[in-house]
């Protein structure tokens, strides 16, 4: 079989395998057969509820010493990914990245919590969620979401993890009538066996085949780090829990550390210092645009001052823009002279513009960004567009040299 990484490249070479049990989740979830939660028990199930087809990305681990990339659904069957052969019928030895797992059950079981309390406080609605490598996203049924209800909801989450309530997995049959009072989105159609519950102590219960803690003080914490525009009329409440929630601080104070380094002033004082720095920046841009705006026209002035006028202007500058371009274009004229001009990094990528006589405008700037290996467009006489190879502007002036010396021998 083939991998085809997450991060993209070239697709990876090797086996899928189907183990008679397994200890590691499958992503997409479902109905995996011989799945073993945390407690060690069979069973099948499918996310349900708030969850939909259970958005939990798959476990990753070893088979004997051979690891396994990744491992997915297909029917009752989860199918591990792995780099090299084994031998069919061999007993092997099952490892977890307990790191990645464990992650994985405080952002779930963190989730669930949210969404119970954010119904209970608020009758906000989960409609779906996303758990994310950095941080997870809440899909709530409400066009907004307050500040204040942020912090309450944030509050009161927290107060569940102090309390230390027990989380709990029970099985029952799929025509059990307690199903009826479990949150639930409904089963899948090709649902078969027991269906998996997971109960948060007198705060939630819920239709789930996903991974989560046994008691919600493995949470640590919850952070919710605020909202985002949704789809029409929902809000997306992004939030982070347990390790996260460390990893966070942790990299929020390096930067901390870093910015006081170098702006040689405390924490409390950097959004100014920064404020104070934006200002110096935008004062420089402009003092710079306009000194830029005064060498185009000198630049302009002393090509016209000039006895005999060349019927060619090139020139290239690497500080510039667009408008420094067209400046020197509308100071020289472009009815009798053609111009090149480039702006950016000499050997690199850059700006040009081409202007002139419309006609041989229209006739050379394809040619030019062809040469220049760029995309350009043009009208009344201007092509203007971005370059990938400046280095070859001595093949543009060649070609733009060849075209006017037969109108102009003595060029």
């Amino acid at each position: 079989a083939e991998l085809r990484p997450e991060g993209g490249g070239e697709p990876v070479r090797g086996f899928q395998v189907v183990l008679e049990d397994t200890i590691l989740f499958p992503e997409g979830g479902g109905q995996v057969r011989a799945w073993r939660g945390r407690a060690g028990r069979r069973g099948r199930g499918r996310a349900g509820g708030t969850d939909g087809p259970c958005p939990q990305p798959d476990d990753r681990g070893l088979i004997g010493a051979v690891p396994v990339l990744r491992v997915t659904r297909r029917g009752s069957e989860a199918v591990h990914f792995v780099p090299a052969a084994l031998e069919p019928g061999a007993a092997v030895l099952l490892s977890l990245d307990w790191e990645r797992r464990f992650d994985h059950m405080q952002q779930h079981s963190g989730q669930h919590l949210i969404t119970a309390i954010a119904d209970q406080m608020f009758g906000f609605k989960t409609t779906s969620w996303e758990l994310g490598r950095q941080r997870s996203v809440i899909e709530l049924d409400t066009p907004s979401v307050t500040a204040e209800q942020i912090e309450a909801l944030e509050r009161s989450v927290n107060e569940k993890i102090r309390e230390r309530v027990p989380v709990r997995v029970r099985e029952l049959a799929a025509d059990d009538p307690e199903i009826e009072t479990v949150r639930s989105r409904g089963l899948p159609d090709d649902h078969a066996g027991l269906v998996r519950v997971v109960d948060i102590e007198g705060i939630d219960s819920n239709m789930c085949c996903g991974t989560h803690v046994s008691n919600l003080s493995d949470l640590q914490v919850i952070k919710l780090l605020g909202t985002e525009k949704g789809k029409k009329n929902k809000t997306n409440l992004v939030f982070l829990a347990g390790n996260r929630v460390l990893k966070s601080i942790e990299q929020s104070h390096s930067t901390e550390k870093a910015l006081t380094s170098l702006l040689k002033n405390g924490p409390g004082e950097h959004v100014e210092a920064v404020k104070r720095l934006q200002s110096s920046v935008k004062l420089l841009q402009k003092n710079n645009l306009n000194l830029l705006r005064d060498i185009a026209v000198l630049i302009a002035r002393d090509f016209k001052s000039k006895p005999v006028q060349s019927q060619l202007f090139v020139l290239h500058r690497k500080e510039g823009d667009s408008e420094f371009m067209n400046i020197i274009a509308n100071e020289i004229g472009t009815e009798e002279t053609l111009l090149f001009l480039t702006v950016g990094d000499e050997h690199e990528a850059g700006l040009f513009l081409l202007a002139g006589p419309v006609e041989a405008v229209e006739n050379l700037g394809p040619r030019v960004a062809e040469l220049l290996e760029g995309k350009g467009a043009g009208k009344r006489g201007r092509f203007q567009g971005k370059a990938t190879k400046m280095s070859r502007r001595g093949e543009v002036q060649a070609l733009l040299q060849e075209f006017i010396s037969p109108r102009c021998p003595e060029a």
